[in-house]
């Protein structure tokens, strides 16, 4: 999965399936932000998981 945009927000992922751990990267024109950790099972994070993630982030930003 590629890196997400929204609301002027770029989202960025990385994980590591050994740890089964993973991080999302927020960046605002090209400024890093912050980092949102979370953890997964079984061969990569879900789809569902990055988005429920970047849509909290998005609606405690708005907040």
């Amino acid at each position: 999965m590629g890196a997400i945009e929204r609301n002027g927000f770029v989202f960025e992922q990385e994980y590591s399936v050994v740890s089964q751990d993973g991080a999302i990267h927020v960046y605002k024109d090209g400024v890093f932000i912050e980092e949102i950790k979370f953890e997964f099972s079984g061969e990569f994070p879900e789809h569902n998981l990055i988005e429920e993630l970047v849509n909290h982030y998005c609606a405690e930003f708005q907040n």
